[in-house]
């Protein structure tokens, strides 16, 4: 079968989600888009991407910005344009699986306050995990878009590709979207990609890619000369880089032609010069790193957030200039894992653990949860099989799962619900969701505990001499997209001295040497503290999580014997070489 050719060609817009996750870490307010979303809707474009991804999780814990009502206020000005969200398959918006009753709720409420298109995917292109969310999506009568996480390796082929596209267009989508998040579709692959779905499914077909890797404009032209229906694009101050090819430039490029949009480069005029203002505003979170082209991927195949994710880590880590190894081990780590693409969250999994085989001086010496949980196949089928012998570094004797990972999950919508409600979280249905899908940060935020953090300004750098007075012994910095407050410990090789009060145990964390003391290997936010004073642990047993790059990180007991002092808490953000607690 082939579809029918439709000369014009459509954009989405994703300057309000896709185009600020990329560039400045979803920091994007409400406020700022409102005026935008009402000078895009007089644009005509197919549809905007508004919600999704890492919206929801930014707003709660960065902005103190309520997500479903920034969705109900961008439906109201969105009167003529259909708002369009990135769904993670049974992941939903957040980076786990839910059971099948949380699915089912959330698409509701999505469509119910304002989702008109559900672009629906999974890391591993695992169609049983993408199943449950699109038959939701039909339930509600909205549109359905399956995407494909495009990506190359030896078991990833365009034909495979276009099985895949297949399978969704026999499963009912009204549109298939390539989902290129790295930036990795050459020219050739795109027209060779397109026209194959074409051939085989009557179905619109959308191009996202990004400009990482410096080739996504050349690649958008292919798709147009193959038929492409839908490309994704953002308009140019926020543009670029590790985001979308430019909108103006994409609709210049066809004006005239049979693929022209229809779109009026003066009403993109008036969208642009907003956009500039909000970039004004938001400048100093701009990152270099984001902003240009980087080659790397072509090779390491991370997506250009995640890159500058590891730099930061790592500087965290005072390891820097071991960036190149993590860089090498990534590819490494990826093909153990049976070649996954990387997005959120295998990107997170995949580039973790190579930071951690790097540094822990021994590849798999420290596991994160969610890699055994990858590797026991609770994120879904990996494109490659998993050797035995790589298992067996990860969970031992464990035997992986081989159903889909949601059927072995309860329902636990109706619990959580009587939980939110005894705690006082709950004043509409809503909240119920946000609970669940962010059980750690949720409470705080229903409960208007928690504060937008400040959008910074340009400042000069100005730098002071060891032990010189005024060197702050705190600072906020940024990792991976999260603020956390961090201890200066020394500068220039000085020691800066903390105040008087933290002299005492309970309120300071030590460092350096302490007899029987446990330190972090990472820097981190304390997840959960798995002992208790007195009790008895064994060499291997977990004692604390750590959260580093929302991923978990287990901290095991380096022998056997008994605990005599703890000096974290949930919550508390631990340096590199910080001591957790005291084995004796």
């Amino acid at each position: 079968m082939c579809a029918a050719k439709s000369d014009t060609l459509n954009i989405t817009d994703t300057t309000l989600r896709d185009a600020h996750q990329s560039l400045i870490a979803t920091r994007l307010r409400t406020e700022d888009m409102l005026p935008l979303a009402r000078a895009i809707d007089e644009v005509g474009f197919f549809s905007v991407e508004a919600w999704g991804g890492a919206t929801f999780d930014s707003c709660i814990r960065f902005l103190n910005d309520d997500p479903w009502d920034r969705l109900r206020m961008l439906k109201a000005e969105l009167k003529r344009t259909p708002i369009q969200m990135l769904l993670r398959g049974q992941n939903l918006v957040g980076y786990r699986h839910y059971p099948d009753d949380v699915v089912e709720k959330f698409v509701e409420a999505s469509a119910r306050n304002g989702v008109d298109i559900f672009r629906v995917f999974d890391a591993l292109n695992d169609i049983r995990n993408m199943k449950k969310a699109m038959e939701e999506v039909q339930n509600v009568g909205a549109h359905l878009q399956g995407a494909i996480s495009y990506t190359t390796s030896p078991v990833h082929s365009v034909a495979s590709f276009i099985d895949m596209a297949q399978e969704l267009y026999t499963l009912g989508c009204d549109s298939i979207c390539i989902k290129d998040m790295a930036g990795l579709i050459m020219p050739h692959d795109a027209r060779d990609l397109i026209s194959g779905i074409k051939k085989v499914a009557d179905v619109k077909v959308c191009l996202h890619s990004h400009c990482t890797s410096g080739v996504a404009p050349l690649s958008y032209q292919a798709a147009i000369d193959a038929g492409v229906d839908i490309l994704d694009t953002a308009m140019s101050p926020f543009s670029l880089g590790t985001s979308q090819p430019p909108t103006e430039s994409v609709v210049a490029s066809v004006a005239g032609t049979p693929r022209d949009t229809k779109i009026d480069l003066i009403k993109l005029r008036k969208v642009r010069n907003i956009c500039r203002e909000i970039r004004e505003k938001y400048d100093p979170l701009f990152n270099s790193i984001a902003d240009r082209v980087d080659s790397d991927v072509l090779i390491y195949q991370l997506p250009g957030g995640m890159i500058s994710n590891l730099v930061s880590q790592l500087k965290e880590q005072n390891a820097l200039d071991r960036l190149d190894e993590v860089l090498h081990e990534i590819p490494r780590v990826r093909e153990d894992l049976g070649y996954p693409p990387l997005v959120t969250p295998t990107s997170q999994i995949v580039g973790t653990q190579a930071v951690l085989n790097v540094l822990m001086g021994g590849r798999y010496r420290n596991v994160t949860k969610e890699v055994k949980d990858y590797v026991l196949g609770c994120y879904g089928r990996s494109p490659a099989p998993i050797s035995t012998e790589v298992q067996k570094m990860i969970i031992g004797d464990e035997k992986p799962i081989t159903v889909r990972p949601a059927d072995l999950l309860e329902p636990i919508y109706e619990q959580m619900r009587a939980e939110a409600m005894e705690q006082g979280l709950v004043t509409r249905e809503e909240d119920v969701l946000t609970y669940i899908l962010y059980p750690n940060i949720a409470p705080s935020f229903l409960r208007g505990e928690r504060k937008a953090e400040v959008i910074p300004e340009k400042t000069a750098v100005v730098t002071a001499p060891a032990g010189a007075a005024g060197i702050p012994r705190s600072m906020e910095v940024e990792v991976d997209g999260e603020i956390f407050s961090v201890r200066i410990i020394t500068v220039e090789g000085g020691s800066v001295p903390g105040p008087a009060a933290e002299s005492s145990a309970k309120e300071r964390i030590p460092r350096g040497e302490v007899a029987g003391g446990v330190k972090s290997n990472m820097q981190g936010m304390v997840l959960k503290v798995m002992t208790e004073r007195g009790s008895t642990v064994k060499k291997g047993d977990t004692l604390i999580v750590l959260e580093a790059m929302k991923m978990e990180n287990p901290i095991r007991s380096p022998r056997d014997g008994t605990v005599k002092e703890i000096f974290v808490d949930a919550g508390d953000v631990v340096q590199n070489g910080d001591v957790l607690m005291i084995i004796e």
